[in-house]
């Protein structure tokens, strides 16, 4: 399979790693990038031929990955649209909807679009999935492989499932990384070194992690477990409980779900 990623940013580099990983050849990947010193990067770090521009030659493959920001997709599709012959089409551009994308393609149907998430980048990643009819069994393979080269791959019958995906999994890293910075900051204030601080918040996180996903018990019954009466996670639970902490969380991301709606409708324009 010959792919061409138009758009060589960190998420077309984590998948270009990843793939390459799972032994692809370097020959068979090609990426369209403006900025040449990122075209400079691809070539050393990857070995991959790269583009300056979208032309035929450089979108003779069997599979698109369109990796540029959503508000450059225009663009981008006005210039690939009359290239496109065949070609299996992927986009990981957040909030555009695929019925825009086609249409920018010139009715385009053979299009997933795609809701990777940052930890593609050390081969952790989780992608939600949506394909429109003309998407053979074949086809989802081939994005199977693309996606699944930097972690697990989720598909989903309904597109507008991927703005809770985009909620959820997509800026969900983000939620993580601001309790892990809560926590370090909280072990900090308590007398703990910067450096322990933080190795401590990362641990228990990534441990409390691996444990949830060792098993089948669900969230609320290994919190429980740790929880003793009249103990120093029941008074901390407690204050959370007090500052309605859960809530607080449910509401935020529903409003990066509801956000990523408003995306779609405002980048969808004509």
């Amino acid at each position: 399979m010959n792919i061409t990623f138009i758009g060589g940013g960190n998420m077309a580099g984590a998948i270009i790693g990843g793939l390459l990983g799972k032994g692809y050849a370097a020959g068979s990947l090609r990426v369209v990038e403006i900025a040449a010193d990122a075209r400079r990067r691809l070539e050393q770090q990857y070995a991959v031929k790269t583009y300056a521009a979208i032309a035929a030659d450089a979108v003779n493959s069997d599979c698109i990955v369109l990796a540029v920001k959503p508000q450059q997709m225009r663009e981008v599709a006005a210039a690939l649209r009359p290239l496109l012959q065949q070609q299996l089409v992927i986009s990981i551009a957040a909030g555009i909807r695929s019925s825009d994308l086609s249409r920018w393609l010139g009715g385009c149907q053979k299009l997933v679009r795609a809701m990777p998430n940052t930890p593609a980048l050390v081969g952790a990643g989780c992608a939600g999935l949506h394909a429109l009819p003309g998407v053979s069994g074949e086809d989802r393979a081939r994005v199977e492989a693309i996606l699944g080269a930097v972690g697990s791959t989720l598909w989903l019958e309904r597109e507008e499932l991927l703005n809770a995906i985009t909620a959820v999994s997509g800026s969900g890293p983000a939620y993580a990384f601001y309790f892990i910075e809560a926590l370090q900051a909280a072990a900090h204030e308590l007398g703990v070194t910067e450096a322990d601080a933080r190795r401590l918040a990362l641990e228990t996180f990534s441990g409390a992690v691996k444990l949830a996903a060792a098993g089948t018990e669900d969230p609320a019954t290994l919190r429980a477990r740790v929880t003793s009466k009249g103990g120093t996670t029941e008074a901390a639970l407690a204050s959370m409980a007090a500052d309605h902490v859960k809530e607080a969380i449910i509401r935020a991301v529903n409003k990066a779900c509801e956000r990523s709606r408003e995306l779609g409708d405002e980048l969808g324009k004509d």
